[in-house]
């Protein structure tokens, strides 16, 4: 009945709406989901999916229970497939050598493991998780190691961004498909360009060889983390001389050798590629002894972290150098709108900070108050409410952390009203129309511009 079959190792944000996709578009491929967790597995069968992405529910209705299957018989799905995705999850190391720096490629290795165990026929083996590079060189050692079944390992690396992640994959930027440059290695190149090819024009299909393709994932986060703490490091210059960053954004956009995108000031970057694919590049750069390559990298993250704690110590001094016993509300928990994802979410840190000050917390999202509650387990203080005027109530401030597009059409009025004065204003991420707000009657703090004060 069908074709191809092509199994995936992983249900999370990359894994599921890639293989929906997938399934999609290409209806003579029987495509499996198969994870650990169970539970997961379960919310993909249901009406209430794992994760929140817009356009992701339409997709796995068309095809669900048609072609694309959930399960966690991972060894089925294995013996199964011609070709597997795999896409676990990569951590940072957080023990032993590169700690904190390299990349944690434990399950990756028991995930080749288990594929080479449960396979009785040749298969291509695709790396979709975010690897090191020569990673594929060692998926290959462990693979080919009895000799019996002959696998090929692929590079295909995701571009997509969550909140766009459907949109990214139905119109990439580009699909890249890394091989072996040997016969073998090229024909299970093909063979995976063949899938994209049934709604990816051709010319957007790039292919490499293996290295480029695992070093390019790297590099493509690595240069958008950098744009956004570059912009966030001229936002606190502008704050000392009165410059507006939004113009400055403008001026430096409309160079056509720059452009405009990843230009938008904000409290710092979050999700959960950012912050490890350039730990793993740093990690990387000083194995090779590139020591200033490193340093250059670690600078990224350097900013990003500097802007976080600039954004807490602006409300502390603004609020007369205490918060203690002040409500401060948090407009957003996600790290990006469109998302309920709060992995290395800058308001994780900020919330942390504003509590060690002693400061009684109301956390609002739209989306992802789930994950909030892990993110905050056990510390006191903190209430988490579903309704963003309820959050404000009788709050001193209202801080902007998650660019919401409902936000921008609250009742600005009635929250001001309903908060304690004089009522602040801390816009994280430029969203709102700061003077309109001050007109309301707000102090407001936008992020590289001057503040709005009555006072």
């Amino acid at each position: 009945m069908f074709s191809k079959k092509i199994a995936c190792i992983g249900a999370g944000y990359v894994g599921g709406p890639t293989m929906a996709v997938i399934a999609l578009k290409c209806p003579e491929y029987k495509v499996q989901v198969v994870d650990i967790n169970a539970d997961r597995i379960k919310a993909w069968q249901s009406d209430r999916l794992p994760i929140y992405e817009p356009g992701l529910d339409e997709v796995v209705r068309k095809a669900r229970g048609r072609n694309l299957f959930f399960s966690s018989d991972i060894d089925a799905a294995i013996r199964e497939s011609d070709i597997i995705f795999v896409s676990v999850n990569t951590p940072t190391k957080t023990f032993g050598e590169g700690a904190g720096r390299a990349a944690d490629l434990q399950y990756w290795e028991k995930v080749a493991r288990q594929i080479l165990r449960a396979s009785d026929s040749p298969k291509i083996v695709i790396e979709k998780s975010t690897l090191p590079v020569k990673t594929a060189r060692t998926m290959e050692q462990i693979l080919n190691a009895n000799g019996k079944v002959r696998f090929e390992v692929i590079s295909n690396p995701e571009f997509l961004a969550e909140g766009t992640a459907i949109t990214d994959l139905l119109h990439p930027d580009r699909v890249l498909v890394g091989s072996r440059e040997t016969p073998e290695g090229l024909r299970a190149r093909e063979e995976v360009v063949d899938i994209y090819a049934n709604w990816v024009p051709r010319e957007r299909i790039l292919t490499s060889n293996v290295w480029s393709a695992e070093l390019s994932k790297l590099a493509a986060n690595a240069f958008l983390a950098q744009r956004i703490s570059s912009i966030n490091s001229i936002s606190a210059l502008c704050e000392k001389t009165d410059a507006d960053v939004s113009e400055v954004a403008t001026a430096i956009g409309m160079d056509s050798r720059i452009g405009a995108r990843f230009l938008n000031a904000s409290v710092g970057f979050g999700g959960s590629c950012f912050k490890k694919d350039i730990l793993n590049l740093v990690y990387i750069s000083e194995s090779y002894g590139l020591e200033e390559v490193a340093r250059y990298w670690e600078s990224v993250l350097d900013i990003n972290e500097y802007q976080k704690a600039r954004f807490v110590r602006t409300m502390i001094h603004e609020m007369f150098n205490t918060i203690v016993a002040k409500r401060i509300a948090l407009f957003g928990f996600a790290f990006k709108a469109d998302t309920s994802d709060t992995r290395e979410s800058p308001a994780i840190h900020v919330a942390r900070k504003l509590l060690e000050e002693r400061a009684q917390l109301a956390v609002t999202d739209p989306k992802a108050l789930a994950n909030a509650r892990v993110d905050l387990a056990g510390l006191e203080g903190v209430d988490f409410l579903e309704d963003p005027y309820e959050a404000a109530r009788g709050a001193h401030a209202v801080a902007v952390m998650t660019e919401w597009e409902m936000y921008r059409g609250l009742d600005w009025e009635k929250i001001y009203e309903s908060m304690e004065k004089p009522a602040f204003l801390f816009d994280g991420r430029n969203l709102l129309d700061h003077a309109r707000l001050h007109r309301i009657g707000f102090n407001v703090y936008p992020l590289g511009k001057p503040a709005l004060k009555h006072f």
